[in-house]
């Protein structure tokens, strides 16, 4: 019998006992305010544009053109702009012409047929119809049947008074993209953080395998790997709204610079994934016969170092330098022929491997491609 008794309950009474089943463990992680209040940070800038955007297409139409309720100036800048962190102006306008097509139909059908339930069905299958025609994209489709759904069930007194609102909500939506541009270089940062330690887990994975001959942890390795496709892809979704942003904003022009050197980055982590995909494949192969191989994961390990420095990188340019350098220094070791002596060909072929992978990790470093496989010894 436990000797601590019971435990007192939260207003400090002994006997009480608290139940700790009320809240599912999964979910106590999502109860946490820290989460909550980093989506809010996160999604500060979006929600600045949609506020001014919304607000500002709502008080041209009400104001200046004297428009009773122009709700569609308002709903059409949210739609378009929304909380992603891919608010390129080429997605935010194709959005927009989703939205005005969609009007555009329900307007004519209430010119010709007038408003009940067989015209709102109507209006959306024309709508959803044309959408699909004309985009690949379901949100393109999605979003004109939304706001011909709107103008089917708030009548206007005036005809295709709903269609200038959505083109002047469309109008200050692009406006807001240029003129009060979401900051991305603090997300870029993190989501490529983010892709540098799934890819430093993989590397780490993959030299246990080698240190223990362990085909099992050689396997998670390669499996690791072979998921970094997934982020990889996303940060360069990222990494091509901030440029097209900047492209259009006069006050992101000062970071293009930066979002050319992330990409630089990103590009060649994306071919040092490709490359540590084909190495994992190799160390499962040579972790079948469960011998060590401490040679080949001592030099993935190094070159996994440097590939944490250049992570560090995203952040402080300034440590590029040393990655460099870190990579550099494993590069010039990587010689097959050197490295012959005791060694069974198929071992030689993983060294090989590697040599490709140090070339890439020197280019999103900032080494010249040139000079990165110039710093390769002779094979």
């Amino acid at each position: 019998m436990s000797a601590s008794g019971p435990a007192p309950s939260p207003d400090g009474r002994p006997g009480a006992r608290t139940d700790t089943r009320a809240v599912p463990i999964g979910w106590r992680g999502r109860l946490s305010p820290r989460p909550g209040l980093e989506r809010v940070r996160d999604s500060l800038g979006a929600i600045a544009q949609i506020v001014i955007a919304a607000t500002a297409g709502f008080a041209f139409a009400h104001y200046v053109l004297g428009h009773p309720a122009p709700l569609l100036a308002a709903t059409v800048t949210i739609s378009s702009l929304g909380l992603v962190r891919d608010a390129r102006p080429r997605r935010v306008l194709e959005t927009v012409v989703g939205m005005i097509l969609g009007i555009l139909i329900a307007e004519l059908i209430v010119a010709a047929a007038g408003i009940g339930w067989w015209q709102l069905g109507l209006t959306l299958t024309a709508s959803l119809l044309v959408a699909r025609f004309f985009s690949p994209q379901p949100a393109f489709a999605v979003a004109a049947a939304i706001q011909a759904a709107i103008v089917m069930v708030i009548p206007a007194s005036v005809p295709f008074l709903r269609l200038i609102d959505g083109v002047i909500g469309g109008v200050a939506a692009l406006l807001v993209t240029a003129l009060v541009p979401r900051s991305p270089l603090r997300a870029l940062i993190a989501g490529g953080t983010q892709v540098f330690a799934e890819f430093d887990s993989a590397v780490a994975t993959l030299v246990q395998g080698l240190r223990r001959g362990d085909r099992g942890r050689a396997e998670r390795g390669l499996e690791k790997a072979r998921a970094l496709q997934a982020p990889i892809d996303a940060w360069r979704t990222e990494l091509e709204s901030a440029a097209a942003i900047a492209r259009l904003s006069p006050f992101l022009r000062r970071q293009r610079a930066e979002f050319d050197r992330q990409e630089r980055i990103r590009g060649q982590l994306d071919l040092a994934s490709r490359n540590l995909r084909v190495i994992g494949r190799r160390v499962v192969y040579l972790c079948d016969d469960g011998v060590a191989r401490p040679i080949p994961a001592g030099l993935l390990a190094e070159l996994g170092a440097g590939a944490r420095l250049i992570a560090d990188a995203l952040g402080d340019i300034s440590y590029e330098p040393a990655a460099r350098e870190a990579v550099r220094s494993v590069a010039a070791r990587l010689d097959p022929g050197a490295l012959a002596s005791g060694s069974s060909s198929v071992d030689l072929n993983l060294i090989g491997a590697l040599r490709p992978l140090a070339v890439d990790l020197m280019t999103a470093a900032g080494t010249p491609a040139a000079d990165a496989r110039a710093a390769l010894p002779r094979a």
